[in-house]
């Protein structure tokens, strides 16, 4: 059955209820009585923990109890975190490090908690969290992102997370040392703070026997089973909530140890617990992204061909590993390694380092903005030494539309794109042609103007398996229960509307269900920009379920063969009926047949989506001030088919601002001793409306061929592209002033400092 969604750009209903101030966030339908949780935290980067003594807070009023590991090990609790670990170069798997929920004899980055205190009101149990004296021993801090120095964890001997490798290492130097032409460039990728506009936050009660945690994630699956492994309890014993989420982008996906202590608090002390992040508490606690340094080497024939492509790449993993902290950067990475070149020996190392750190885990791109980005400069540095530019020699090497499906050198198989047609698209989009003429404008204007490119591709998919229910309601509309999680993509408009699109039901009758393990029994989440695609081919099997159920009910009923439906109607012949999917389900619920009211389907796509697209941007610097300013910025996607155009180019206009702080305003900066030195919006940049321009976007689609409704995920791809583009674009605008190496991001003093150095250099 081929039914695509109509592609109408249609408003996101949730967004009514969001900014009149009625969106439900954890924080909001916390139970009237619930205590206080405040967490008492390291405030240093790296020592031995001798010592706690809470005997003073412990006597504070209003204080309920106060908590450290030795309280939970007593209730019996695991207290390990689990953090993955992926295969390395030699066969064996990374390093295994032992991450308490609550420290226990060593600290290992500022902010790690140590203790946590249950009190009536926040001001109390802050008062008492002020008392709480942590004995600790200072040791050294490891904060350089090389092997050696101060071990952190027994298990990781040098430090050394994991080494790991893909592709053919012999082959790809073979072809560099036979190469016409080498081209060679270090890429830095800068640590960054997710900053969702909702930090994370969550409460726990006990309920009829059961424990419920509601918090706002991007999942409620794991956290179940986390819950059931961590009390040692029956997954029935266990019920998980999400409600309404501020942003997630990878940052909330993962494992913390908050709602494990306020779970164990509400358990123990029979009352509701509650608690929220502050910001700079978030800023020191929530996992970070990116933060690793890359050299990249690719070699090119004599007609200007990609032979070979060499990265070496050391990535800051923090103090321990992170739920997926070690396959970001590896895995994830190597899906895109090779982008949209036809090159077929290519070689990733990546080695992975502890540090005195916060955790490293994924944000949006998991590893896929980060091998773009150091692709895609390498692209723009090899088109300056060869002396062709970047348009035509991406041309050159891109994947011919009759190559597909091409397999890459590290073993992915990209099923379709038109990349030379949509760069041209792009060229013509971005004005390109009229680049001449505002470079000289900028000139006369005593400014600095650059033009950059990226083109990048993603690789789609996360868990492959999902789940789609419907019910029809008594009320006459139905429900979709569904097994991702939104967290501010517009999920209740797109899944309502596809739903809508195959069965007739009209949307505003659709209710979208999410975010609670006991009404759907299991989910793949959100992330990897996987839902809409997975969510919606699940969607798809059940509609074709209840077609077929109703079709059979309709020709018992009516005495009629070959029952049809048009998307809107079934049409039974020899009769004058023509009911809606709303009118056989009131007439199944009339003859007693409730089987008919529920229908529920399962799929697992084989393949991942791949989409993939240009983004081109213009800066203007100021050479006085070093201010960077995004003057132009023009994105062609190809995203397959789209449900809601709307909603994509909001996906995309979001995504292309993270990308915009990460390059112009956004750095973590720790000092030698650990101590968090951006820990808030005084210290770290983000972004701000002045720093983004109109933002053109167009689409221009091949669907894809692993997906029934030829769908490509559309959530990180702004991001994806970003970072390139705009490293691209600066270079360009200041190489002409002799400055050849840049680093993100591109902060007034930095560019500023670049060009008085090169003017010093060439006086």
């Amino acid at each position: 059955m081929e039914k695509f969604g109509k592609s109408q750009p249609i408003t996101r209903v949730e967004d009514q209820r969001f900014l009149t101030g009625h969106g439900r966030y954890v924080d909001d339908i916390v139970p009237k009585d619930a205590l206080f949780a405040v967490f008492v935290r390291a405030q240093v980067g790296h020592g031995t923990l001798t010592g706690i003594d809470a005997d003073d807070a412990r006597a504070m009023p209003g204080v309920h109890a106060v908590l450290t590991a030795d309280d939970l090990l007593a209730a019996g609790m695991v207290l390990d975190l689990a953090g993955a670990q992926i295969k390395t170069r030699d066969g064996g798997k990374g390093a295994h490090t032992r991450r308490p929920i609550l420290a226990q004899g060593r600290v290992r980055h500022v902010g790690e908690p140590i203790a946590c205190v249950i009190a009536d009101t926040l001001a109390q149990a802050r008062d008492a969290a002020e008392l709480i004296i942590a004995d600790i021993d200072d040791l050294p801090a490891k904060m350089d992102v090389a092997t050696g120095g101060e071990t952190l964890h027994d298990t990781a001997p040098d430090n050394l997370a994991f080494d790991y490798g893909l592709g053919d290492e012999a082959a790809t130097d073979a072809a560099i040392a036979a190469a016409a032409h080498v081209v060679e460039v270090q890429v830095t990728d800068n640590r960054i703070i997710c900053n969702a506009m909702e930090p994370r936050g969550c409460y726990a009660e006990v309920t009829d026997g059961r424990l419920h945690v509601a918090l706002n994630g991007q999942g409620v699956w794991a956290t179940k089973s986390d819950l059931v492994k961590h009390f040692k309890l029956e997954a029935e014993e266990v019920r998980v909530t999400t409600p309404d989420v501020g942003g997630g982008f990878g940052m909330k996906a993962m494992r913390y140890p908050e709602p494990f202590v306020v779970a164990h608090a509400a358990r123990a002390l029979s009352r509701p617990v509650r608690w929220m992040s502050e910001r700079t508490e978030g800023m020191l606690t929530d996992n970070a992204g990116r933060d690793l340094v890359t050299q990249a080497t690719l070699a090119f024939d004599a007609d200007h061909r990609l032979t070979g492509y060499k990265l070496d790449t050391l990535a800051n993993m923090g103090a321990y590993n992170s739920q997926f902290g070690q396959g970001i950067q590896t895995d994830l990475f190597s899906k895109v390694l090779t982008g949209t070149y036809a090159v077929k020996n290519a070689y990733m190392r990546t080695r992975g380092i502890y540090t005195n750190t916060t955790p490293v885990d994924a944000y949006r791109g998991a590893g896929r903005p980060e091998a773009i980005f150091v692709l895609e400069r390498a692209m723009d540095e090899a088109a300056r030494q060869l002396g062709i530019s970047g348009w035509d020699l991406r041309k050159r090497n891109f994947i011919a539309p009759d190559q597909f499906p091409y397999t890459t050198a590290s073993g992915v198989t990209y099923d379709v794109g038109e990349f030379a047609a949509l760069l041209d698209t792009a060229h013509s989009s971005a004005d390109t042609g009229g680049f001449a003429a505002r470079k000289a404008a900028s000139a006369k204007a005593g400014k600095l103007r650059g033009q950059g490119i990226c083109y990048y591709i993603e690789s789609i998919l996360g868990d492959p398996s999902e789940t789609a229910t419907v019910e029809f309601t008594e009320e006459g509309g139905a429900l979709i229960f569904v097994g991702t999680q939104s967290n501010g993509q517009g999920h209740e408009t797109v899944y309502a509307q596809f739903l809508s699109d195959q069965t007739g039901i009209p949307a505003d009758r659709i209710g979208v269900v999410q975010g609670d393990s006991d009404r759907i029994a299991t989910g793949g989440g959100t992330g990897g920009s996987r839902s809409v695609t997975v969510q919606n081919t699940a969607t798809l099997a059940t509609v074709e379920a209840m077609i077929a159920a109703f079709s059979a009910y309709l020709s018992e009923k009516e005495g009629a063969q070959d029952v049809t439906f048009d998307d809107e109607r079934f049409r039974i012949p020899g009769s004058n009926l023509t009911p809606t999917m709303l009118d056989v389900a009131e007439m199944a619920r009339a003859d007693g047949r409730t089987e008919l009211l529920r229908h529920s389907q399962r799929i697992t796509l084989d393949n991942r989506s791949f989409p993939n697209g240009t983004h081109v941007v213009e800066v203007e610097i100021d050479p006085e001030t070093g201010q960077t300013l995004v003057e132009r910025y023009t994105v062609v996607d190809d995203f397959g088919n789209l449900i809601n155009p709307m909603l994509v180019a909001g996906q995309v206009h979001g995504g292309v601002v993270q990308g915009l702080g990460q390059a112009l305003a956004e750095r973590v900066v720790f000092d030698e001793d650990g101590q968090l030195l951006t820990a808030s919006f005084m210290d770290y940049g983000m972004p701000r409306a002045a720093d983004v321009p109109i933002i053109d976007f167009s689409t221009r689609g091949t669907p894809s061929l692993y997906n029934p409704m030829g769908m490509k995920g559309c959530g990180e791809a702004g991001t994806v592209g970003a970072l390139a583009a705009v490293a691209n674009a600066v270079l360009d605008a200041l190489w002409d002033n002799g400055v050849r190496r840049i680093e993100m991001p591109f902060t007034p003093h930095r560019v500023w400092g670049w060009l008085q150095e090169a003017r010093t250099e060439s006086a």
